[in-house]
């Protein structure tokens, strides 16, 4: 079996809804397994800025725990100089999240509506300011 054939078992579909002043994302089942995780419960008032550009990364990442296979997938929690960060992605595009008063600085996930997210999360957290 490919790792290709591996992401089309289970309930692999990541999941994201905003509801009584938090983003909700929970994991699809293999993204689960690979990131060791199982979703993220966050208040909006924590969330500082939500895009759809990834910084680079580098060797002075350490992953623990978590998964990366090169070109395929880079899932779970990594130690980097901008601080703790947790990373789903894959070839999709990423939507960001930075945080503060949170156990991670950043949040990378991939998924298809990325840009449609961003949108979503900077109006929602755009309302808390008025």
């Amino acid at each position: 079996m490919r790792i290709a054939d591996i992401v089309l078992l289970g309930n692999n579909e990541l999941k994201l809804e905003i509801s009584d002043g938090k983003l909700k994302i929970d994991l699809g089942d293999l993204e689960k397994v690979l990131a060791i995780r199982g979703g993220f419960e966050i208040p909006l008032e924590h969330i500082v800025k939500a895009g759809t550009e990834a910084h680079r990364t580098g060797w002075k990442e350490i992953r623990a725990p978590g998964t990366h296979l090169p070109g395929v997938v880079k899932a779970g929690t990594y130690y980097t100089p901008r601080g703790r960060e947790f990373w789903y992605v894959t070839e999709k595009g990423v939507l960001v999240l930075e945080l503060e008063n949170e156990p991670y600085k950043r949040i990378v996930l991939s998924m298809d509506e990325n840009k449609e997210w961003a949108e979503r999360i900077k109006e929602a957290t755009g309302k808390l300011l008025r």
